[in-house]
């Protein structure tokens, strides 16, 4: 019997990476949790596999043929579903972020990137970017903004997003850019199309000082956890890391102000800055 065809890359080629490993999974007899055995991984990083929520690195590629008797199919096709317009070390997040049906965000330090706007983004960029060509930035900001694209749906996915009060005080772009950055944020919220809580400086210590934090739950995957730093990211699905962010989470929702009162901040500091801006 011919083996399956090599993937189209421009079809979502991870979605249909995963289709095959399922199908090659379930045509060999084996369960999730019996397949991530014999590749010593979990059973819910393969159900992520399939599910077309996490990356098959080559390395994968090239044991997931040797235990299910694949020829070579899974290596050779996996480099097109690895291709991606993000940085690497995010391009795993932002397409698991794009199959989402929920995903909440701790934000400490900026403005995330799905409620960002493109001067805002720019402004970021620029400064994580500064002697790049004008051109490198254009894609960054492209791709950014284009994460947002999922925004466009009435309901789905959940956008929950706990955003500390040091990213609105800090004037990232100007005061012209804050102010249009946070009249977005208050459009967002209006339209009842994120849930946004900002975490005052009056709270104190919290339970996320260390850093940022992304809970994203999917329809057919197990949840993940995906922590960021300087040009660096890893994505977690391990269910007791899982549950200890999710709590995380959940405390700092507890210390931030309700969501009618952060869209009251957020409002009258777009004004100020817009002031400021145009004394």
């Amino acid at each position: 019997m011919p083996g399956p065809k090599d993937l189209d890359p421009s079809s979502s080629p991870r979605a249909l990476l995963g289709a095959e490993l399922r199908h090659a999974r379930e045509k060999a007899g084996l369960s999730q949790e019996e397949l991530g055995q014999r590749l010593f991984v979990s059973g819910s990083f393969i159900g992520q596999l399939e599910a077309g929520t996490r990356r098959m690195q080559p390395e994968m590629a090239r044991m997931v043929d040797e235990v299910l008797g694949t020829g070579d199919f899974f290596t050779r096709n996996c480099t097109a579903a690895a291709r991606s317009k993000y940085p690497e070390h995010f391009a795993e997040a932002a397409e698991a972020e794009a199959q989402a049906m929920a995903i909440r965000q701790y934000a400490p330090l900026l403005i995330p990137g799905l409620l960002q706007t493109p001067a805002y983004a720019r402004a970021v960029c620029r400064a994580y970017q500064p002697t790049a060509p004008e051109s490198e930035i254009d894609k960054l900001v492209t791709a950014r903004i284009e994460r947002a694209q999922v925004l466009d749906h009435p309901t789905d996915p959940l956008l929950w997003s706990v955003v500390d009060e040091a990213a609105l005080r800090r004037v990232t772009g100007g005061p012209e850019v804050m102010a249009e950055a946070l009249r977005h944020i208050a459009v967002l919220a209006r339209r009842r199309r994120a849930i946004v809580q900002v975490l005052p400086f009056g709270a104190g210590a919290h339970a996320a000082m260390e850093g940022s934090i992304k809970l994203m739950d999917f329809e057919d995957a197990p949840p993940l956890v995906y922590f960021e730093g300087v040009g660096t990211g890893r994505l977690e699905d391990d269910p007791a890391i899982v549950k200890h962010q999710r709590f995380t989470y959940e405390l700092l929702t507890a210390c931030a102000l309700s969501p009618e009162k952060s869209l009251a901040l957020i409002e009258t500091m777009a004004q100020d800055y817009a002031h400021e801006d145009h004394p």
